[in-house]
């Protein structure tokens, strides 16, 4: 498992965003703790993605605040991207890359030392049980592959916080009970976790908080 890089807080403050004067998050409050696992709940269309995106500087409040550490959170900012790694759409990938380039790609971008590369990677195909999928390019994998070479690009760079914007989705029940134990390692390595989830048995495991959203009356 990658390392863990240490925070104290993420905070949304009464966060809401609005769109040509159409709400899509009502105000709202969030905080992510070390070693904590945070939940966001509610139906198709309550914003949970929306709120996902404004946590990790995607995309910025129309009122209200997000911040790291007292410090406003802009995914522009090097800090930022080095304590949150998200995944909260399909990873643009290259088309003439493995999988396994990929891994190496991202564990390098993100300063791993270069003699244990080769660990790391195998560690990553070890830990989600992919090595079939080690010298496929992207294009050839099925939806449920492809998920779980997001995952180990997500999972592989040092990161405080994990946000996963339904991170169950296209998987099967077995890949789903394995996904909440990774989860939970990386929660008790002292990460945080913020996810949106429908998936109960995914939520017992990881859940210490939950936030639960509404969709915003029109």
């Amino acid at each position: 498992m990658s390392d863990v890089v240490t925070f104290e807080l993420l905070h949304a403050d009464q966060a809401q965003r609005s769109v040509n004067d159409v709400a899509l998050v009502a105000p709202t409050d969030v905080r992510v703790r070390p070693g904590r696992g945070v939940v966001l709940r509610g139906p198709n269309g309550a914003g949970k993605s929306t709120m996902l995106r404004m946590m990790t500087g995607a995309a910025l409040p129309s009122s209200g605040t997000v911040t790291l550490d007292g410090k406003k959170v802009d995914e522009r900012v090097p800090r930022v991207r080095e304590v949150i790694a998200a995944l909260l759409w399909p990873i643009t990938g290259y088309r003439e890359l493995t999988v396994q380039d990929h891994l190496v790609l991202v564990d390098q971008t993100w300063g791993g030392q270069r003699e244990t590369c080769a660990d790391r990677v195998n560690a990553m195909f070890d830990l989600l049980d992919i090595e079939p999928l080690r010298h496929r390019f992207l294009h050839e994998l099925s939806s449920g592959q492809r998920q779980l070479a997001d995952l180990a690009m997500t999972l592989i760079r040092p990161s405080g916080v994990l946000v996963l914007d339904e991170p169950e989705q296209r998987l099967d029940s077995d890949r789903r009970a394995q996904l909440a134990r990774i989860l939970l390692a990386r929660k008790q390595a002292g990460a945080a976790l913020l996810v949106a989830c429908h998936d109960e048995s995914v939520i017992e495991v990881i859940a210490d908080d939950t936030v639960t959203l509404t969709p915003v009356p029109l």
